[in-house]
């Protein structure tokens, strides 16, 4: 099983990742107040800004603070974790 870094140590399975985008639309902004109350919100940024939104096949939702072109050269492997 592969894991990625998504910051300050914490990790996602690679495998269960369905999408990683900009947290800054509107849709994004209301698919995180909707994991919230559903209690499906992950915050994996430690209190920094949210650079990325990660969407899993369980319907989380991990907000981390590092940027989308980073963590997609995490999951292809060309950064080592």
């Amino acid at each position: 099983m592969t894991f990625v870094n998504v910051g300050f140590g914490n990790l996602v399975a690679a495998h269960r990742i369905v999408a990683v985008v900009a947290p800054n639309s509107l849709p994004i902004r209301r698919l995180k107040a909707l994991a919230q109350q559903e209690g499906k919100l992950i915050d994996a940024s430690q209190g920094r800004k949210t650079r990325s939104v990660i969407v899993l096949d369980s319907d989380h939702i991990v907000l981390s603070a590092i940027g989308v072109e980073t963590l997609l050269q995490r999951l292809e492997g060309r950064e080592d974790v």
